[in-house]
């Protein structure tokens, strides 16, 4: 792929604007300096050929010229500014949103390989280097660059000798940041990832916050934090410090080629093959033609590493989504699977595991933890496809069906439930997002949160923090059964739902998952057996396997590993926290 495609993040349709109105500007700055010229040949005229007059109206026409042209050059340049940064930052506010929507339909194995501060770090710092690309890089290396080649058009026709003088040293600054190219792309590599490593560690550092201070996790605690920010900081050191040479040397390399033009143009002179006022003419276009190209040197080692960014974002681009296109058949509901095998990386986590839930039955899967049972539940709503065997809603396999349209018939309500940064009424419409006000209200009184609800300052237009911080968790439990309520989706997936809350909350919860799961096919995770006692069929899981199924009492009458994992919690279900009650006497 080309370099302007990585540095657009895979748009260069981007960049047609911005460089051509950027090649326009940069052709209209070239009129004043061609009209200056040609008044230093006037001017010049005079004493090349004593005796001829000065012309003075043409003077003051070139002066006129060179009005208009600065006018030209004002009114080309505010299109090539506007569309610069509008391209921009148009390009990196879309690409934003198709890139949050494509991580969206990726597969969440993929994800779980990532660091958030490495997505966070693309999402918002990658892009910012597509802005400065599109909006600065680019056009000024294509505009800089046009300059040079138009006077080098225009000087031939004066004396070839001198023009190629001029140019005898771009070569060897070409070359010079072609040979160090590969260094170039190695040393932004490591700086790019020292950056990202930063962001990982200023991350876990703000997510773990509570745990550090719980924990008075301070000094050597901490240390990768501090150690990360001093590692970037020795790349940025290092990258400036390495490239900074580099560039100096193919600057000086180039500008040394108006050095070779006066002493090529003062040889010639003294030869007399060379007319003074051409001389005159190549220093002045001289001082101004390296201008341009020392910006396109420093703005190539740049580019270099700006197209790293986009590289990077182009890569997570080719990521291919979960494929599908059939439709959920929509008056079929029943779950089954068929010899599924399917593991984390290389730790395999269910083994051939066979089993189906009826249309409109409720399934209840428990085992010891690290089992299989969430893992589980995320291929039924196709979270992952199994590496082996098939999952099957309606008869029909689910990795051939659309994943949104497939989580259109699935509603799930988790154990740690996430809310986002908004009102109470639009997480809650998360379900539905066309509900109406009495829909709302109807799926927050099913789901017993209504009361709470209205309680609160602003009722359902009170916003809550990020994750639900303001809310308590049997509150935030509630909000997503109500979600879940308002979707009205045939299939519930239940993740261990009241596992941790008091039994005040349990119970309200309780009674809304009742709500919830009528008429509906059902399948839950549960640690605390006697809430699905009355389960149509209770799945025993037990290291990736199947190691039992059936109703509560057969069970219990086959003495296996539900009968122990019920009679240990019937054991432990009066344990409480006690203190010593002997006092030693006072002495």
């Amino acid at each position: 792929m080309s370099m302007l495609h990585f540095i657009t993040a895979g748009n260069p349709r981007k960049l047609i604007k911005p460089v051509l109105y950027t090649l326009l500007a940069n052709i209209a700055g070239i009129l004043p300096f061609a009209l200056l010229v040609a008044a230093a040949r006037l001017i010049f005229a005079p004493f090349m050929h004593p005796g001829e007059p000065l012309q003075t109206a043409a003077l003051w026409w070139l002066c006129a010229g060179m009005v208009l042209a600065l006018l030209l050059l004002y009114g080309a340049e505010i299109p090539a500014y506007r569309s610069q940064f509008r391209e921009a930052y148009g390009a990196a506010a879309e690409g934003r949103t198709n890139l949050a929507e494509h991580l969206r339909r990726l597969p969440l194995g993929y994800l779980n390989k990532r660091d958030p501060g490495d997505l966070a770090n693309m999402m918002m710092g990658d892009f910012t280097m597509v802005e400065h690309g599109i909006s600065h890089l680019v056009p000024q290396m294509i505009g800089a660059l046009v300059l040079p080649v138009l006077a080098f058009a225009g000087l031939a026709f004066m004396d070839w000798r001198m023009a190629i003088a001029m140019f005898a040293a771009l070569p060897v600054s070409a070359l010079l940041l072609a040979f160090t190219s590969r260094f170039q792309r190695q040393l932004g590599a490591r700086h790019m990832r020292a950056k990202i490593d930063a962001a990982n560690r200023l991350q876990e550092y703000l997510n773990g916050i509570r745990v550090i201070k719980a924990y008075n996790m301070t000094g050597d605690s901490f240390v990768r934090l501090e150690m990360s920010f001093k590692e970037l900081m020795r790349h940025s050191i290092r990258i400036e410090g390495l490239l900074g040479p580099i560039v100096l040397s193919a600057i000086a390399c180039l500008r040394a080629g108006l050095t070779v033009m006066a002493l090529t143009g003062v040889h010639l002179l003294m030869g007399g093959s060379l007319n003074l006022t051409v001389f005159v003419t190549f220093l002045i276009i001289g001082t101004r033609v390296f201008d341009p190209l020392t910006t396109a040197l420093v703005n190539y080692v740049e580019f270099r590493y700006h197209e790293q960014a986009g590289e990077r974002i182009v890569r997570l681009l080719e990521q291919p989504v979960m494929s599908g296109e059939r439709t959920p058949p929509s008056n079929k509901h029943d779950v089954e699977l068929q010899s599924v095998t399917f593991g984390y990386n290389e730790n395999v986590t269910l083994r051939s595991v066979s089993a189906r839930m009826p249309e409109g039955s409720l399934t209840a899967l428990v085992g010891p933890s690290g089992s299989g049972k969430s893992t589980l539940l995320r291929l039924i709503a196709r979270f992952y496809d199994p590496a082996e065997g098939e999952v099957l809603m309606g008869g029909e396999k689910v990795r051939d069906m659309e994943p949104e349209a497939l989580l259109r018939n699935i509603s799930m309500v988790f154990q740690d439930v996430y809310l986002f940064q908004d009102t109470i009424g639009n997480n809650i419409r998360f379900g539905k997002s066309d509900a109406t006000r009495e829909e709302l209200e109807e799926a927050a009184k099913q789901a017993c949160c209504h009361e709470f609800i209205m309680r609160l300052p602003q009722g359902y237009d009170t916003p809550v923090g990020e994750g639900g911080s303001t809310l308590s968790g049997g509150e935030k439990q509630r909000i997503s059964i109500a979600r879940a309520i308002l979707k009205d989706a045939p299939i519930v997936l239940l993740d261990e739902a009241t596992a941790s809350l008091d039994p005040e909350n349990e119970a309200e919860i309780q009674k809304a998952i009742d709500r919830l799961i009528k008429g509906r096919t059902v399948i839950v995770i549960a640690h605390r057996l006697k809430t699905i006692k009355k389960a149509d069929n209770i799945i025993v899981m037990d290291q990736g396997r199947i190691a039992q199924q059936g109703r509560h009492e057969e069970l219990l009458l086959q003495d296996g590993l539900y009968a122990r994992l019920w009679r240990l919690q019937q054991e432990t279900g009066g344990w409480s926290l006690a203190s010593e009650t002997a006092v030693s006497p006072r002495r």
